[in-house]
């Protein structure tokens, strides 16, 4: 929990203007190794100055080894730090290193109720609903739970 938090802060000093992020969330585990723990989730929601979603995702992914992140051995196994982009704005991208927005988000609880947490009124790419009205929406088994406020990240800055 404690590099989540540390994470976000550094997504904030990252941000400009205005950064928001979600509580944080502890959620069953989807499509993972059998036996894996929970996770602890979160959404942070801002703007850097990033020339490109390449860009961003490069430094997400600087953040994730800075904590201590390895290549897991097998797919969706537990790991130290996960930043995922999910959306960079209204851009639509297919390569080979990244997609947006992210290509599994719209089915993941424990990625869209922290998201229609921190940025409920956000119109998702594609979809012409709000994030909000996607998580309503959503229908799935996973087990949510959100953590007591103290353990949580900072909701807002403004900007």
């Amino acid at each position: 929990m404690d590099i989540v938090l540390r994470a976000l802060e550094d997504l904030r000093e990252m941000s400009v203007g205005r950064f928001r992020a979600s509580s944080l969330w502890r959620t069953s585990p989807v499509d993972c190794p059998p036996g894996s723990a929970d996770f602890v989730n979160a959404v942070a929601a801002f703007s850097a100055e990033a020339t490109s979603p390449e860009w961003l995702l490069s430094r997400l992914k600087t953040l994730e080894r800075r904590y201590g992140r390895a290549e897991a051995p097998v797919r969706n196994a537990p790991r130290e730090l996960d930043l995922d982009l999910l959306l960079f704005g209204d851009v639509l991208r297919r390569t080979k290193r990244l997609t947006l927005p992210h290509p599994r988000a719209l089915v993941r609880g424990f990625v869209m109720t922290p998201a229609a947490e921190a940025a409920p009124e956000w119109t998702w790419p594609g979809e012409g609903r709000t994030i909000a009205d996607l998580a309503r929406g959503l229908v799935t088994d996973e087990t949510l739970t959100r953590l007591p406020r103290s353990s949580g990240a900072p909701l807002e800055r403004a900007g």
